[in-house]
C-alpha cells in the first residue's frame, strides 16, 4: 500500500464547464513538474517508469490530485498534474520523490545498485511549472513526446 505523509483531502468534482469545485471555490490548477535522477544518470528503464507513473498516480490521488499525463526519458520523469487549490506543492512533490524513490529502489535494488551506492534515486531539486500561460494540450503533446527519439533501455 502506498502512503502518503497527509490524509486524503476531500476531492475536487467537476462542474458542467470543466472546473473543479471545492466547497467556497471553483477552480483549474495545473502544474507541469519535471524530477531528474541523481546526477542525472541514465537509470530509469520502461518498466520502471511505468512503476514510477501508477506510483504517482495512485500518489496524487492521495492528495486529492489527478495525473493527467506522465513520461520521462532515462534520467527524468514529467508530470502533469491537475491539483486543488489546497494542495502544499511543496510537500506534495517532497512526498512523491521520497516515495517513489524507496520503492524503486527496493523492487529494482540490483539494477539502481548499478548506478548508486548510496540510498539515492532523485535529484533533491525539481521544476514546477504553473500551466496557465500555455493550453493545456500542448504541454500534454510536449509529454507525450518524451522519449520518442530514444528507447528508455540503459546502455
Amino acid at each position: 500500500m502506498i502512503q502518503s505523509t497527509t490524509p486524503p483531502k476531500k476531492r475536487g468534482r467537476p462542474s458542467k464547464t470543466g472546473l473543479k469545485r471545492l466547497q467556497h471555490c471553483v477552480y483549474s490548477i495545473h502544474y507541469h513538474i519535471v524530477f531528474t535522477t541523481k546526477y542525472r544518470r541514465p537509470v530509469i528503464t520502461d518498466e520502471m517508469l511505468s512503476f514510477i507513473q501508477e506510483t504517482t498516480a495512485t500518489l496524487t490521488r492521495n492528495w486529492s490530485g489527478e495525473l493527467l499525463e506522465f513520461n520521462g526519458e532515462p534520467d527524468h520523469v514529467h508530470l502533469l498534474i491537475s491539483a486543488p487549490p489546497n494542495l502544499d506543492l511543496s510537500l506534495f512533490v517532497g512526498n512523491v520523490k521520497t516515495i517513489t524513490s524507496k520503492m524503486v529502489r527496493k523492487r529494482f535494488a540490483r539494477h539502481v545498485r548499478k548506478y548508486y551506492w548510496k540510498p539515492f534515486f532523485w535529484n533533491p531539486s525539481y521544476c514546477v511549472i504553473s500551466t496557465g500561460g500555455a493550453q493545456i494540450e500542448v504541454i500534454r503533446k510536449y509529454i507525450e513526446s518524451q522519449g520518442q527519439t530514444s528507447d528508455l533501455t540503459p546502455p
